[in-house]
């Protein structure tokens, strides 16, 4: 007899109210790391079609803390592959929406100005708090995290290779890009997994007094990088 599916242990409500908190960013509170899980998606393993990305973000005891879904045309994902736009909604286990993502079309071209990578982060949707844009390099790549006015809050750097097979990290930075703070890592999930999906896991570490709007720009960029790195090798 087939089992059915096991419940979702979710992360409890923090009841402390946290000043200036968006709605549904009070878990972030209380978390210094994240593991980012996609899901494997079984069309997609069996006929190459590309489908909505969807991941399970948790925390380091497994408890769910957000689930994410990919919002993006069925033509877009086929005929744009990894550089294609799309918005990327955060849930909480409200199954409300607490984080919105906003990624355009741009080409993925690491020295062209006009083809710079960029996303803008919102909480709650339609409040935006933080943007992650691509810097224009030609070794290692860079990326700025900056708030809501557009001032520079982080840096990120990341290695001048990236390989599918073994794990990669992000060095999250100083805004002045000197002192570290913390990393965004891709995790090695088996042979199998690698070669036959492009389902990854991330890590994202980042300080426990960080503030909570920088927190939710740090999950933007880790899809950003899954996108522009992990997807790229998958699809070629």
């Amino acid at each position: 007899m087939a089992q059915g599916k096991q419940p979702v242990n979710w992360m409890p409500v923090p009841q402390e109210t946290v000043p200036g908190c968006p709605p549904g960013l009070e878990y972030l509170t209380q978390v210094d790391q994240l593991l980012v899980n996609q899901q494997i998606e079984l069309l997609e393993v069996l006929t190459g079609f590309e489908t909505q990305n969807k991941y399970k973000i948790r925390n380091t005891v497994g408890q769910q803390v957000y689930f994410a879904a990919e919002d993006s045309g069925c033509v877009v994902r086929q005929c744009c592959g990894p550089i294609r736009p799309f918005a990327m909604q955060i849930y909480d286990n409200n199954q409300k929406e607490v984080i919105h993502i906003e990624r355009p079309l741009r080409c993925s071209n690491f020295c062209c100005f006009c083809c710079l990578q960029k996303i803008e982060v919102q909480s709650p949707p339609g409040n935006v708090v933080g943007y992650v844009e691509q810097d224009c390099t030609f070794i290692y790549p860079w990326f700025t995290i900056k708030d809501a006015s557009g001032d520079t809050v982080l840096r990120i750097k990341g290695p001048c290779w990236t390989c599918k097979f073994c794990d990669v990290e992000f060095h999250v930075l100083s805004a002045d890009g000197t002192q570290p703070v913390g990393k965004i890592s891709k995790h090695w999930s088996g042979l199998a997994k690698e070669f036959f999906t492009d389902a990854d896991n991330f890590g994202i570490h980042f300080p426990m007094d960080l503030d909570v709007k920088i927190k939710a720009v740090l999950i933007g960029a880790c899809f950003l990088i899954d996108f522009m790195f992990f997807e790229q090798q998958q699809n070629n």
